[in-house]
């Protein structure tokens, strides 16, 4: 199966782009499904830092911790899930347009399942993920663009 990857335009510069999306208390800002998340480590953001999310899947909520694999300002970013039965492994682009004064944002998102997690995979998280993150880039572009009006 391969990764689910949605690309949206934002009338942002990458630099305003990267530190909203990094940004672990925006998260339930723009992502439908997350209900909260909370940075376990001290300090800024670094490859390491690890980062505890509760997710809303189907009628459950499940809390999961990601560790940020890498983060490149204002490029990219990668994280993958630690924990839970769910594990996440996305990768975040950001690409300058119109002279860095607009942004194209790519995200691509698979997962492994562990437990449960590999019957909750086929059955609800990846076809609840593929209606999902072109409704979450959306809000993405919507909360960046209203912000910086």
């Amino acid at each position: 199966m391969t990764a689910i990857r949605e690309v949206i335009d934002v009338d942002c510069t990458p630099d305003e782009v990267y530190a909203y999306v990094t940004d672990p208390s925006h998260l339930p800002e723009w992502q439908l499904s997350a209900i909260s998340a909370e940075q376990l480590d001290e300090g800024p953001l670094h490859a390491g830092s690890r980062v505890r999310v509760t997710r809303r899947i189907g009628n459950r909520q499940i809390p999961m911790t990601v560790q940020f694999d890498e983060l490149d300002p204002p490029h990219s970013w990668d994280l993958h899930g630690i924990d839970g039965p769910v594990r996440p492994r996305t990768h975040g682009e950001i690409e300058p347009l119109d002279d860095g004064r607009r942004s194209r944002v790519t995200i691509d998102i698979d997962f492994e399942g562990h437990g449960l997690g590999k019957v909750l995979l086929p059955l609800v998280v990846r076809p609840q993920v593929r209606k999902e993150l072109p409704r979450d880039e959306q809000l993405l572009k919507d909360r960046l663009e209203r912000t910086t009006d």
